[in-house]
């Protein structure tokens, strides 16, 4: 899109933006047609509530095709790049993550931003970048330039974007600095002991006037996490700021600055809401949140506690029931895989296990598959340290060491709760282990997972627990090694060439033919000019067969009896990988991050 001077003084001659005047320069520059502006003009003079809607939102709305380029809806955003070029400045799209709040909201007040509609974007000492939505108006730069005695850069960002940062920028900003002031401490903990507790964001808790800024710190940042597709919420103080970090797709990324007092509060807060102790800062804690997204969505949050050299450290996992409970199709199956793991899971007793490191995925598909297990006939119980997420489906026990209630004594207890299918959270030890192949034995299916790199290692993992062979050849059923993967950006992502090294260095001697097109990541504004949106797994699936049964003694050879699951059909990991790639939802080097070593036999050939 090239600027036009022609379309430059029809749009500047006002200095502030017009309907009349943008509807005309889209229809000169042949974005619009004559007869869509005009409805425009005609709909907004009968609308009283629109005055105040900068001329963009509002043609925005109107949702006009694009004569220009039919397959691009003339959106917010479009439109607003369109305005930038034409005004000859940077278009921004603004991203909160990448902005310095603090260092930004000490530049202007908030009423000499909010008067001119700027947002400051980027401060360093010579410059600093305001983005503006009026770019043809451009009488407040100079001012501004000769108060902050700094230069002042100018880019085009979307108005709406700029009226929500100006509020929650300026707003949390002054929370913070209140809250500083207030040295906030002192909360009422009289929180109901009642484990499904949900909290409205704001008005849980008996607060008091000068806490209400340490409330809206916290319900800001759970909001914003939930927005921005967090996994994970880290509280990390330090001597000098406490800095909040959030996981997103499984990278860490630096949100903001707290002062050490703020940072203090914001943890109480978060202690009050998950019924922790909060005069106890000495001895990790567990606790659990349960509240709403903004979409109205009820996500429950798991918190943990820990003590630092400067304070507490918390970290908040957040679960979100669309995410955790998924489709088999969406856990990132193919048709195959997917039918070995509904043999596995759909028969009626046996124990399957899951396996790989933290963070891999286990308890989304754990949980996926015990919704899709749990009809009205069956009984499905559980035995988890802690529950991870609670479901209306499933009857959960939580393990709780201190009155002798573990993994072991769970599964005891469930046996007799006449159930159909177990899921116990992990087996650590060999009561644990006992228990499940009791269960097993008993006529029950046992789910669990384990703690190892493949899914071979899983029979060893049982026999050097202490469970005799013959018991692991009459229970287990299958074992799935699982890993997380990030998955390309579908808006952004580009086709390309695969690299045969590459290749090879994923496929590693097994015969897999190399795909023509590959995709490699670009960058937008969806995925935060990362490349990737959201993950998916891949997965090894093996089958205890009758010749893998018949292999397993005390004296597990584990290089032959992996070998044999080779032989006997078990795709391993880096094939799933690479078929992934192919279908073109990830690339070979992000699958090399997260997949295990090989640790094959010399000379192995498939």
């Amino acid at each position: 899109m090239a600027a036009s001077p022609q379309i430059a003084s029809l749009l500047g001659r006002r200095g502030k933006l017009t309907l009349d005047d943008v509807l005309a320069a889209l229809v000169v520059d042949g974005f619009v047609q004559a007869e869509d502006a005009k409805n425009v003009r005609m709909g907004n003079r009968s609308g009283r509530s629109s005055v105040e809607l900068h001329p963009l939102v509002l043609i925005a709305n109107a949702k006009l095709a694009n004569q220009r380029d039919p397959g691009r809806p003339l959106s917010l955003e479009v439109l607003t790049e369109w305005l930038a070029t034409h005004a000859g400045l940077p278009y921004l799209k603004i991203d909160p993550m990448k902005i310095n709040v603090a260092a930004v909201t000490q530049v202007v007040s908030s009423a000499y931003a909010t008067r001119h509609r700027i947002l400051p974007v980027a401060a360093s000492p010579g410059e600093v970048t305001f983005a503006t939505c009026e770019p043809f108006d451009p009488s407040w730069a100079a001012d501004l330039s000769h108060m902050i005695r700094r230069d002042v850069k100018r880019v085009v960002s979307n108005p709406l974007d700029i009226n929500r940062y100006l509020l929650e920028f300026y707003g949390v900003q002054r929370s913070i600095q209140l809250a500083q002031d207030a040295k906030t401490s002192g909360y009422d903990s009289s929180a109901i002991l009642n484990f499904e507790q949900l909290v409205e964001l704001g008005k849980s808790g008996e607060v008091g006037a000068d806490d209400r800024h340490v409330v809206h710190i916290v319900d800001w940042l759970l909001q914003y996490a939930f927005e921005q597709r967090a996994s994970d919420i880290h509280l990390e103080p330090r001597r000098e700021a406490g800095l909040m970090r959030f996981r997103i797709d499984g990278v860490m990324h630096k949100v903001f600055e707290l002062p050490p007092p703020v940072m203090t509060a914001v943890t109480a807060r978060i202690k009050i809401l998950s019924r922790m102790d909060v005069a106890e800062k000495r001895r990790p804690q567990d606790g659990r949140i349960k509240t709403r997204s903004s979409g109205g969505r009820e996500v429950e949050l798991r918190i943990s506690t820990m003590p630092t050299a400067f304070g507490e450290k918390v970290v908040m996992r957040i679960f979100d029931p669309d995410i955790v409970a998924k489709d088999f199709s969406q856990l990132g199956f193919s048709a195959e895989e997917g039918a070995l793991w509904r043999s596995m899971v759909e028969r009626p007793h046996g124990i399957v296990l899951v396996t790989g490191p933290t963070g891999s995925g286990k308890t989304t598909t754990l949980y996926s598959t015990l919704k899709h297990l749990a009809t009205p006939e069956l009984n499905v119980c559980t035995v988890e340290d802690p529950i991870e997420m609670v479901s209306p489906e499933l009857n959960q026990m939580q393990v709780q060491t201190s009155i002798d209630l573990d993994f072991a004594a769970g599964v005891r207890t469930l046996l007799r709760q006449d159930p159909d299918i177990i899921m116990v959270g992990e087996i650590r030890d060999l009561e644990t282990a006992q228990m499940a192949v009791q269960a097993s034995l008993t006529g029950h299916l046992v789910l669990s997972t384990l703690h190892t790199n493949d899914a071979p290692s899983a029979v060893t993992r049982l026999l050097d627990l202490g469970v005799p062979h013959y018991l692991i050849q009459s229970t287990l059923t299958g074992v799935v090694a699982q890993r997380l993967v990030r998955t390309l950006c579908p808006h952004c992502k580009q086709a390309t060439e695969q690299e045969p090294h590459e290749w090879t260095a994923l496929t590693h001697g097994w015969s897999v033919p190399l795909p023509e097109t590959v995709f490699k990541p670009v960058g937008c504004l969806e995925c935060r000019n990362t490349g990737f949106m959201g993950r998916t797994g891949i997965y090894e699936m093996m089958i205890l067969s009758p010749r893998l049964r018949g292999l397993l003694s005390s004296q597990l050879d584990l290089g032959r009896f992996g070998t044999a699951a080779l032989a006997e059909g078990m795709r391993p990991l880096r094939i799933s990988a690479a078929a992934q790639v192919a279908r073109g939802l990830t690339t070979v080097k992000e699958v090399l991050t997260v997949l295990p070593p090989i640790e094959l036999p010399e000379g192995h050939s498939h």
